[in-house]
């Protein structure tokens, strides 16, 4: 049953996204340096499960096998070549998915960063980053996707070639960004100045947010500023796909500190802060996603959670920082811990 990101959000209800790619394409055997993409190919089984795991938890909206699948990217393993092809055959996939259900699931093509600087701090430019995406993002059409979910970003040059890419190839699009450095992007962007960012766009995207970067309790700090009621223009709807709690090393693995419970409970405290789209990232397994289903099924509105809420509902902050109006965001360090 096929449907549009669009046509979803006009229903009003909180939409639930899906997990991680890749630690779970780990857990099922890629080996690391080896890049995802390649399952489409090589595994198409494997990631079709993955996708159909997903959409079993309760997804409404998941995302194909493209996170670094622009020519900067499959560059390093000299494949830039088979962009469009590896894009296409995995928008193909998860449409297979996605129609074979009996209820309207979202295709969402994911576009992750190209890797690289751009000028002056680089040697990427504008029309050559815009070009980069737009093969991508047309392969991603070619098979099926119904939106272009450029995700992961930290630059605004970055995001807004992608942004132009979309446009140009008729494709709707959303965008998040990862806000991992003491409350910014690495490139010093900051939640709330995303809305503005994008305002003067000629086509908008259906919805911006913040994915991956640390634990969920930033992600839903993040998600507060984006949709402050307050704040001079209005954002579209927001997305928070937060990494599953907080990566920890035990031995040589690395583990994710969410329990089910906790995206769970992360999840109410997401639709509480103003996501319309809620999902998971890094560490997000299928069971997580079903618990975030359960919780959003259940959730009776609540007030707008404070920071301390979060705290003490999710876990400290990894950052601390100065928010934009001027308090402080909370971590360890700041809370005595």
């Amino acid at each position: 049953m096929r449907t549009s990101l669009a046509d979803l959000l006009a229903t009003g209800r909180p939409l639930l996204a899906d997990g991680a790619t890749g630690t779970n394409y780990f857990a099922a055997g890629l080996e690391s340096g080896d890049p995802p993409e390649f399952w489409t190919v090589d595994h198409p089984d494997r990631v079709k499960a993955l996708h159909q795991a997903f959409v079993e938890a309760g997804s409404d909206i998941i995302l194909t096998n493209t996170f670094g699948c622009n020519p900067n990217r499959l560059k390093l393993h000299k494949a830039e070549a088979r962009t469009y092809e590896l894009a296409k055959g995995a928008a193909e996939l998860a449409r297979e998915v996605a129609d074979a259900c009996d209820r309207p699931v979202v295709v969402a093509g994911s576009v992750g960063p190209t890797g690289e600087l751009f000028e002056p701090l680089g040697a990427l430019t504008h029309e050559a980053a815009v070009a980069s995406f737009r093969e991508e993002i047309r392969g991603l059409k070619d098979g099926g996707a119904d939106v272009a979910w450029i995700e992961t970003m930290s630059a605004q040059e970055e995001f807004r070639a992608a942004a132009e890419a979309a446009i140009a190839e008729g494709m709707p699009y959303t965008i998040t960004c990862s806000f991992d450095t003491a409350g910014r992007t690495m490139m010093g962007l900051m939640p709330g100045q995303l809305a503005t960012m994008v305002a003067d766009l000629p086509v908008a995207p259906l919805a911006i947010g913040a994915n991956c970067g640390v634990g969920a309790s930033d992600t839903l700090v993040s998600v507060l500023a984006m949709a402050d009621p307050t704040a001079a223009g209005a954002a579209p709807a927001v997305v928070s796909k937060a990494n599953c709690g907080v990566p920890q090393f035990v031995g040589t693995e690395i583990v994710y500190s969410g329990t089910p419970e906790l995206m769970g409970t992360y999840a109410g405290l997401a639709i509480d802060a103003g996501a319309r789209i809620i999902g998971g990232c890094c560490g997000t397994t299928p069971g997580h996603v079903a618990s975030m289903r359960h919780a959003i099924d259940a959730h009776l509105a609540g007030e707008r959670p404070s920071i301390d809420t979060i705290v003490a509902a999710i876990g400290p902050l990894t950052n601390a920082a100065p928010s934009e109006g001027g308090g402080e965001r909370r971590s360890r360090r700041s809370r005595g811990e």
